[in-house]
């Protein structure tokens, strides 16, 4: 399916303090009935990056955006976000912060007694933003993900792959300067799968948004590395002679821990053998 020409422009630039990452994890832990999920974890993400996370089931993947999100605390460690400590922050400053992040769930998470239209307006209409301004901002949002068809719609109608994509647009219609995605295509067909990726490539090198995103499909975290988006057919590429796309990099988790932190040239290059058997 061709992507039509970009439409979502990136927002303007957050203001952050020098040399601040927009997300950075220092020595973060937490458990839940005793159980521990992430252990000790640091790393950091810069402006522009993309972070792949990968790892099996239970790893506590989730757990992490939803720590990045400020939806739960770590039990010790520091969390930034733009440069800004969400230790200590009232619920207020931390919806305020969510106002420049988009979230992606692995359900989509949508209203099913609210339209698309509504949906995807739904952050807009917590702003009080004007009906006809929000109007505009959810049909150009629907436009890049190919579905301002379906504007009045309600999402018991869609397919799996219709409704994911809806909610990349509620994700984007902020126009937000972090990207959380949650296995955004989990659950779906290869062919469906692709489509949601060649829009997160879209995302990724129309609007260079910061984004963590997680998947459990290594054939779609290599896509991710490998293909650039082309304005000029609309359609996600192979990079030119094996090359990479320097803003993607990943993550791998394994009993809570990161056991990989770097690049993909590096991580299909490992000599370590737990990362081998995993990535075979």
């Amino acid at each position: 399916m061709p992507l039509s020409s970009p439409e979502i422009a990136a927002s303007p630039s957050l203001e952050m303090p020098p040399g601040a990452a927009v997300v950075e994890f220092k020595n973060v832990s937490i458990g839940f009935d005793e159980n521990q999920v992430l252990r000790d974890i640091s790393f950091r993400v810069e402006r522009g990056e993309t972070r792949i996370i990968l790892g099996p089931a239970g790893g506590g993947k989730s757990t992490l955006l939803k720590l990045a999100n400020g939806l739960i605390a770590p039990d010790s460690g520091e969390i930034s976000i733009f440069g800004k400590s969400l230790t200590g922050m009232s619920e207020r400053e931390i919806f305020e912060l969510r106002a420049h992040i988009g979230m992606v769930f692995q359900e989509s998470a949508l209203f099913d007694s609210l339209t698309v239209e509504d949906n995807v307006a739904y952050r807009l209409h917590e702003e009080h933003v004007h009906e006809a301004e929000a109007h505009d901002r959810v049909v150009e949002a629907l436009r890049f993900v190919e579905l301002e068809k379906a504007i009045d719609k309600f999402p018991p109608e869609l397919s799996g792959g219709m409704r994911r994509r809806v909610s990349i647009a509620r994700a984007i219609i902020s126009r937000p300067d972090l990207i959380l995605y949650d296995s955004p295509t989990g659950g779906l067909d290869p062919i469906t799968s692709t489509t949601i990726i060649e829009l997160v490539v879209k995302q990724r090198d129309v609007s260079h948004t910061t984004s963590l995103l997680i998947t459990h499909r290594l054939q779609d975290a290599f896509t991710l590395a490998t293909h650039r988006y082309s304005q000029s057919t609309g359609h996600m590429e192979p990079i030119p002679n094996g090359e990479l796309d320097p803003s993607t990099k990943f993550l791998v988790f394994n009993e809570g821990k990161i056991v990989f932190d770097g690049t993909t040239r590096e991580l299909t290059h490992t000599e370590d053998p737990w990362l081998k058997a995993y990535m075979e």
